[in-house]
């Protein structure tokens, strides 16, 4: 078959294809090369056994490795308050020594015994003459190391039951009373209508009218707990010890109810004012972090912490802290019990009207301050006309001074 013109090759055409063709084919060579070469360095890098990729066992020398990595290296011989092992038990271990010796201990128990420390020795003799195995740790990672060991050591005496109170003000249960009043009106009763087995029927109507005049003191005394608290004992969003702030630590009333001079209130302390102590204390020892966390978590988050109140007085009276406690010299027991040593805050007293009446009666008026220069008492008792003068002597117990 015949072509068209326009396809015949002349002869120098053919030799410039034949070029182009050789050119193309040593192109396709290279890239086959370099493909291989490229393949081969992959999987030499994929075939590299983990342990030359990275040991997991040391960083570099400017990064400090968590007292919990260190710990793996103690767990073979000790244990912290399961008793003793290979080596001692290391509850409290940070009361035995100080932070040197323990240095020296851990990076190279061998040559602190050869330099005659009797620590040291003891520990040698006591477990089968075992050497503490050396260690290359950083005084850094040490401390941390025996403050996490501390830490856990304190697990040990958390007390579950630390908020619980040894009493409880909350007024006793009359059910028991209830259901005698019951019986003894609901007897009797049946025997006058049916039974018919107590011949003296005067004894039927005793049981009955001691059955009522129960009842009626029930009724009394039931009514007069109503609109109280006494023994409130609520669960807190947080659980905060009076006992351990205000009785273990010695913390005055005043320095988280900053309110009692000014104010009417005492004020609840602020979230913030919590961190003034625990952007430090980040432990406590029978709760750990997670109550003091639940502080710092309110704070990041800029909410407040919706504490339960406690004592709380009818809309309608008047009650002002800083008339009792900064004008009257009030102490706190007197209303609030000995908070320092409870755990849960408990509602001490029933707040009654006869409660505060009772007590302007008894107490004395403290004229050694300029509020009460201006009252005619104030004459009399420097004067000696008089002995003591009582809250009640200056109106205290006006009904309009409670409910104007």
């Amino acid at each position: 078959m015949n072509l068209p013109g326009a396809y015949l090759l002349t002869g120098k055409q053919k030799t410039i294809l034949n070029h182009i063709r050789t050119i193309l084919f040593l192109l396709f060579i290279c890239v086959f090369v370099s493909g291989i070469n490229a393949g081969t360095d992959n999987k030499i890098k994929v075939a590299k056994p983990a342990h030359l990729v990275k040991d997991t066992l040391t960083k570099p020398a400017n990064v400090m490795r968590t007292p919990q990595e260190l710990f793996v290296n103690c767990v073979k011989c000790h244990s912290i308050g399961k008793g003793k092992l290979v080596g001692p038990d290391l509850a409290d271990v940070k009361k035995r020594h100080d932070s040197a010796w323990f240095i020296k201990f851990i990076c190279s128990s061998d040559s602190l015994r050869k330099a005659g420390d009797t620590s040291a020795k003891r520990l040698f003799l006591s477990y089968g003459k075992l050497p503490m195995p050396n260690y290359n740790f950083s005084s850094e990672e040490i401390n941390a190391l025996v403050d996490y060991i501390d830490f856990e050591s304190l697990k040990l005496k958390a007390n579950p039951n630390f908020l619980d109170n040894s009493f409880s003000k909350r007024p006793p249960s009359n059910s028991w009373l209830f259901i005698l009043c019951l019986l003894l009106i609901l007897l009797p009763v049946m025997d006058l209508a049916f039974t018919k087995f107590v011949k003296i029927k005067y004894l039927n109507f005793i049981l009955i009218f001691a059955g009522f005049w129960l009842l009626g003191k029930i009724v009394y005394e039931e009514a007069g707990y109503m609109g109280r608290s006494l023994g409130y004992e609520p669960d807190q969003p947080v659980k905060f010890s009076h006992r351990v702030h205000a009785g273990e630590n010695k913390i005055n009333c005043i320095y988280c109810h900053t309110g009692v001079n000014e104010s009417k209130y005492a004020s609840i302390p602020s979230t913030n004012l919590c961190l003034n102590c625990h952007n430090v204390i980040r432990y406590g020892t029978n709760t750990g972090e997670a109550e003091i966390d639940k502080i710092h978590n309110a704070v990041d988050q800029g909410k407040s912490i919706s504490w339960v109140r406690v004592y709380k007085l009818p809309d309608f009276v008047f009650f002002s802290h800083a008339q009792h406690v900064r004008v009257g010299k009030i102490d706190c027991k007197e209303c609030h019990g000995d908070v320092a040593n409870m755990g849960r805050i408990q509602q001490f007293t029933d707040l009654s009207m006869g409660w505060c009446m009772n007590c302007h009666k008894k107490t004395n008026v403290q004229f050694n301050n300029n509020y009460y220069t201006l009252y005619e008492q104030h004459k009399d008792l420097l004067s000696g006309k008089i002995e003591k003068v009582t809250a009640e002597d200056i109106g205290a117990n006006d009904c309009l001074r409670c409910h104007y």
